[in-house]
């Protein structure tokens, strides 16, 4: 299957804009809450698109989008911040880097898409790129950092792969199921952030415009993108597209908070951009379809 130039254009604003999460957290939203800033990232866009298209699930989808919300939403930010409080930015950013290969032996086992070594060579120039634009010398290390990097990525991948291997429930469209999977994902962390975080005396309007761009822009409408991605584009190709965040994160601290950019960074964009690219073009068999993903296109 070759990616559609559009739909990976269109999929790639998903990850551009989750670039921007660095940004709006340290500047617009109140301190030491990421966990609360992921939770209201999450429930009130995926109730809204729930309550918008009336959606209801039956059977075994509760369980299907439980799973999926959890993976993809709910897990996989607590992990991931988890994580960047763990390790430095660059080495949470380098473990989480192994996704594609994650995705490339869940793809290979569930979807039966086949095994190349460009695939495996797009995913060491990709991860080789994110280090040389984010590690620094004075990076430190601990084990049960790289531990939950290595689980968070793990989720993510697993969750690409069920999305584009089950598809979406009868009747239900991609808004509905994409809200489904917020508001799920955003259940599950909400009373691990009351507990750990606990909610801020007082919120500016600094804040209110901050919690509302993650929500809005950044899980609304950039997961609709990103599961309409999944089920058009190989499972591979998508994930690729998440080496934009650390990438547009990386400019936009230069550009905006003063931060250095070294010609090894440079070059490091370059890489990323060039495995990006050169994953898109790589040739994916896809043995295995879902018929009713396929009928709802």
């Amino acid at each position: 299957m070759r990616a559609s130039p559009s739909d990976l254009v269109i999929t790639a604003f998903a990850p551009i804009v989750w670039g921007s999460t660095y940004l709006i957290t340290t500047q617009f939203l109140p301190a030491d809450r990421p966990l609360l800033a992921a939770t209201i990232r999450a429930l009130p866009a995926g109730l809204v698109l729930m309550l918008a298209t009336r959606t209801v699930l039956r059977g075994s989808w509760w369980f299907k989008a439980a799973a999926l919300g959890a993976l993809n939403i709910g897990l996989f930010f607590f992990l991931l911040f988890f994580t960047a409080y763990e390790l430095p930015g660059g080495v949470a950013a380098l473990v989480m880097s192994i996704q594609p290969l994650f995705v490339l032996l869940l793809g290979a086992v569930l979807l039966g898409e086949k095994i190349r070594a460009a695939h495996i060579l797009a995913c060491a120039v990709g991860a080789l790129g994110i280090g040389l634009l984010v590690l620094r010398s004075e990076a430190a290390l601990t084990a049960v950092g790289i531990l939950a990097g290595l689980v968070g990525a793990l989720s993510m991948a697993t969750g690409i792969v069920l999305t584009k291997r089950w598809g979406r429930p009868p009747g239900v469209g991609l808004l509905g199921f994409t809200g489904v999977q917020l508001a799920m994902g955003g259940v599950m962390l909400l009373p691990v952030a009351l507990v750990a975080e606990g909610l801020p005396q007082e919120l500016s309007s600094l804040n209110l415009a901050g919690f509302a761009f993650l929500s809005i822009v950044g899980a609304l409408l950039a997961y609709v993108v990103w599961f309409r991605g999944i089920e058009r584009l190989p499972a591979l190709a998508v994930s690729f597209l998440g080496f934009l965040s650390p990438l547009v994160a990386t400019f936009l601290g230069f550009a905006f908070l003063g931060e250095s950019l070294t010609p090894l960074q440079l070059a490091g964009a370059v890489l990323v951009l060039a495995s990006v690219l050169f994953a898109q073009r790589s040739p994916t068999t896809l043995k295995r379809e879902n018929p009713q993903k396929a009928s709802l296109r």
